[in-house]
């Protein structure tokens, strides 16, 4: 069931103006809980861990896919199609995250920064100065402004609301299973190669998108933009991270990437664009002005055509 122009653009303007409000439950959260269930059921079938993985994320995909259709032919139109846009958009509550970070650092006050970056990054945050906090929030928006943002909206013009759906799934899965260790190198097999595939384009259309941005938005460069996607994106563990990451860093004039530990491992990932300018809280102005404007600008082309 595909959506309406007017839907659409409501639905993004929905979410700039409420974001997550905390006391209205939200799908993605209930995903979650209900894939960790089915993480436990399939562990227990005694499966291949493999096959037990392929087990549980056909078994969300189903439910999934069953209660956003259901939902649409049973409920009124177009109230339900608003719903699901607003609720599986990821703008308002992306920058709100960010800026839990970003207020800290204007105040100097490092600790409870690193607090909040806590809340969103999977990395190691107890040692981060200032430059390694903002790198870390820069990095989790650029890369979440694809995942978050320009990927589910690509898969709702494209499918509808059930394949926008279908797709936080397969990110929630991937985020929480994907991971390449003992645990889950094989029982997340699956989640991640979907998730791979479920990014491809709209990864690649993130760095397009900021690509635009940049050409028009003073301070930012387009040909630094798309220099550094060419020569960066690439060289990211992920086939896909990369380029919104590579595109932002190249808009802004920085450098990022480079070493982060993750319970006490070192991990340590190619750099991503130049260091010509200092990566600090300003940055952040212009990393809205992406946020913001991608989106914007990806729904305004999705409108007129």
């Amino acid at each position: 069931m595909m959506v309406t122009s007017t839907q659409l653009a409501t639905g993004l303007a929905a979410d700039l103006l409420l974001g997550d409000p905390r006391w209205l439950p939200h799908p993605v959260v209930g995903i979650g809980h209900f894939a960790a269930w089915m993480e436990r059921v399939w562990r227990l079938s005694r499966l291949p861990l493999r096959m037990a993985g392929i087990g549980a994320w056909c078994s969300v995909m189903a439910v999934v896919c069953g209660v956003v259709w259901g939902s649409l032919v049973l409920l009124p139109e177009p109230f339900i199609q608003i719903y699901w846009i607003y609720s599986l958009l990821a703008v308002r509550s992306l920058d709100d995250h960010a800026m839990a970070v970003v207020r800290p650092l204007r105040e100097g006050n490092l600790l409870a920064a690193r607090e909040a970056v806590g809340r969103i990054v999977g990395r190691d945050v107890d040692t981060l100065d200032e430059r390694g906090v903002t790198r870390a929030m820069v990095e989790t928006v650029a890369e979440n402004l694809s995942d978050g943002v320009i990927a589910p909206l690509f898969w709702l013009v494209a499918g509808g609301p059930v394949a926008m759906a279908v797709y936080k799934a397969i990110n929630t899965m991937d985020s929480m299973f994907g991971y390449k260790n003992d645990k889950y190198m094989e029982f997340g097999w699956c989640a991640a190669r979907m998730d791979d595939a479920a990014n491809l384009i709209p990864a690649r259309l993130t760095a397009v998108l900021i690509w635009l941005i940049a050409a028009v938005w003073p301070g930012m460069s387009f040909m630094r933009s798309v220099q550094s996607t060419r020569r960066d994106a690439h060289r990211q563990p992920s086939p896909n991270s990369g380029y919104p990451e590579a595109a932002a860093a190249g808009a802004l004039g920085v450098q990022l990437g480079g070493i982060n530990f993750y319970r006490g491992a070192r991990s340590e990932k190619a750099f991503l664009g130049d260091d010509l300018r200092p990566l600090d809280w300003r940055t952040y102005r212009e990393v809205q002005v992406l946020l913001y404007g991608s989106a914007l600008l990806f729904v305004g082309v999705a409108v007129w055509l």
